[in-house]
């Protein structure tokens, strides 16, 4: 099975970008994932989000997918509109990488499947402009759209063509849901994947810190690259993995055991 790889920043949540890009490289993911903070952290050093784009670009990894900030679903306000400013910035931005998708995790929180459809569409409608595909990803931990089948009733409603789903192994399994649960969806559907193991004990509510290299937990991966092949997916696959124990070691020994894990699975 061949997929594209990439290495997700917050799996190497306390290094440097301009280290964590080198480590993925030099480890020979394919390509790497960005998130909003990874654009903040470096604001906060002084550096700008053109001199960011600059620094990946000049890396030579091509940007799988870009992250938004989350929160925007039931926001309203001020909130709302930061938070819609945050979703147009962070487009733009994938866009000038080269990058054709951006993804943000669904609300944490609670309230009306059809406010958030119309939510979907309105972000749906901001990627249109930009040229990207948002994929969404339900969130094991999160009140409401914490499985599959609640987050696509939201896309459902929503029905809007720069919109699908983000499937994450960890996310999938922990909510309760199987690889046939994937591969039952329609083609075109699944918008972006990422993946982690989940530890086979120790899991706590409300806690997700805890993920592993694949064949480290429970997670079925063979039938899930296989099911996410049967979906009609073609996109980026990107190791998501944050994890404090992780964080504590060097990062090119993290992101080489992961990419090695993943390949003999694959293989």
């Amino acid at each position: 099975m061949s997929l594209r790889l990439a290495l997700h920043t917050w799996t190497l949540d306390t290094t440097p970008l301009a280290e964590a890009l080198r480590t993925a490289r030099e480890t020979g993911w394919d390509a790497v994932e960005l998130r909003r903070i990874d654009f903040v952290r470096a604001a906060e050093r002084g550096m700008d989000a053109d001199a960011v784009i600059d620094l990946v670009k000049k890396s030579g990894l091509p940007v799988a997918c870009v992250g938004v900030e989350h929160g925007w679903m039931w926001a309203e306000g001020d909130v709302r509109r930061r938070l819609l400013r945050v979703f147009a910035e962070q487009c733009e931005r994938a866009a000038r990488m080269g990058c054709a998708t951006v993804m943000s995790p669904a609300d944490v929180g609670a309230g009306d499947v059809k406010a958030a459809a119309g939510s979907v569409r309105e972000v749906g409608d901001i990627a249109a402009r930009h040229g990207v595909r948002l994929a969404v990803e339900f969130n094991s931990q999160a009140g409401q759209l914490n499985r599959l089948d609640r987050l696509r009733e939201v896309l459902t409603h929503a029905a809007h063509f720069h919109c699908g789903l983000l499937i994450d192994a960890y996310h999938l399994t922990r909510s309760g849901g199987a690889p046939s649960d994937v591969e039952a969806l329609p083609a075109g559907e699944i918008g972006y994947v990422q993946f982690s193991d989940v530890p086979a004990t120790g899991l706590e509510p409300g806690k997700a810190l805890n993920r592993l290299p694949p064949g480290h937990g429970v997670v079925p991966f063979k039938e899930f690259f296989r099911a996410v092949g049967a979906a009609g997916y073609r996109g980026y696959v990107s190791y998501e993995a944050p994890n404090p124990a992780a964080w504590a070691r060097p990062p090119a020994e993290v992101a080489r055991e992961a990419l090695l894990a993943t390949r003999t699975l694959l293989s």
